[in-house]
């Protein structure tokens, strides 16, 4: 044991089993990892409110918090007390109209020839949903989904309180010399997450309103219904796009084919206006994501850890994306002071 030979590959073994033992925990511990990163996410989306209301109202910041949180409550409350029963009914009214279309869809490909049937899509959709993440167990029922959300929504109200508290106590476990390339990357990260957030709420809020409307406007079924699934499927970007796409479509053909195309015009409006406007606008500025990019990323979280890797792939991607770009600032920075170094000892 003393031999320095043996002492050397014993520190070789123990790194290999550190590292093996850490992927393990990963897997192990994926689901409430990800709840953290979502509690993580709210807290930014809290902290940008709080500093937004600080620019009108010059009054502290616990309180201006509770003035967005209360503010959020009281949404939530009112839109549901509202219209709670109404949008009940009208979802079981949707579910019995998207299967009737699927069912058309399915006839009108065999009549061309195409050897699928309704019970065909039906099993796709199942097994996509199935597939959606296998260390998703925790939250696999309706209870799972209430205690997750709970516990992501308290963990981000102590993190918007005061986040400079764990922000200090994440860098004390730093060396030194680190803290301040640390401090640095987690100020780009907020910022990035801020912008990010906004111009995700924002968009939510235009597709949502937007859909509603226009729908309303032009008599379309379910309006109310399928604005509200608009907005919270823009929260994903890409593919909530193509799902709440494909559920106005087939709604809309259910009231007629100039219905139908009426809504089909009507998304694609607010796509456009979304995605050509808002995003640039707001977000893209900020984060610079490439839209390949981050689908490929929801594609792979999604397969691996369910909805809540789909909806966290885009704050995720944006986090590594500042990261890997301020390192490369570092060690550039690192390059050229050492670069200076050596010419002035030369000369």
């Amino acid at each position: 044991m003393r031999s320095p030979l043996v002492q050397q590959e014993l520190k070789r073994a123990g790194v290999w089993f550190a590292l093996a033992v850490a992927l393990g925990l990963i897997v192990l511990l994926a689901q409430p990892i990800l709840l953290i990163l979502g509690a993580l996410v709210l807290a930014t989306m809290m902290d940008g409110g709080t500093r937004l209301l600080g620019r009108v109202l010059p009054i502290g910041r616990g309180w201006r918090l509770t003035i967005v949180l209360l503010g959020i409550v009281a949404f939530i409350a009112y839109t549901f007390y509202l219209t709670g029963s109404s949008l009940a009914a009208q979802a079981q009214a949707m579910r019995t109209i998207v299967e009737a279309q699927v069912a058309r869809i399915g006839g009108w490909m065999q009549h061309l020839g195409i050897t699928t049937t309704p019970d065909d899509f039906k099993s796709l959709a199942s097994q996509a949903m199935s597939s959606m993440g296998r260390v998703t167990a925790a939250v696999g029922t309706a209870v799972g989904v209430i205690t997750s959300l709970v516990m992501m929504v308290v963990l981000a109200i102590f993190l918007a309180v005061e986040p400079k508290l764990y922000e200090r106590g994440v860098a004390w476990m730093l060396p030194i010399d680190k803290r301040a390339h640390f401090y640095a990357i987690a100020d780009k990260m907020g910022w990035t997450l801020r912008r990010l957030m906004a111009g995700r709420l924002i968009g939510m809020t235009v597709e949502g309103v937007g859909v509603w409307l226009f729908l309303w406007i032009g008599g379309v079924p379910m309006a109310g219904l399928l604005g509200i699934l608009t907005a919270l499927f823009a929260f994903l970007p890409n593919i909530g796009a193509i799902i709440s796409g494909v559920l106005i479509i087939l709604v809309g053909f259910s009231g007629g084919t100039h219905t139908g195309f009426y809504a089909f015009g009507v998304y694609m409006v607010v796509q456009i206006i979304d995605g050509y406007l808002i995003v640039p606008m707001v977000a893209k500025k900020a984060t610079d994501l490439a839209p390949a990019l981050v689908l490929g990323a929801q594609i792979l979280l999604g397969a691996l850890f369910g909805i809540l890797g789909l909806a966290l792939a885009d704050p995720i991607v944006a986090m590594i994306k500042v990261y890997l770009e301020e390192r490369s600032k570092g060690l550039e920075t690192q390059n050229k002071a050492r670069i200076a170094e050596r010419m002035i000892g030369g000369a």
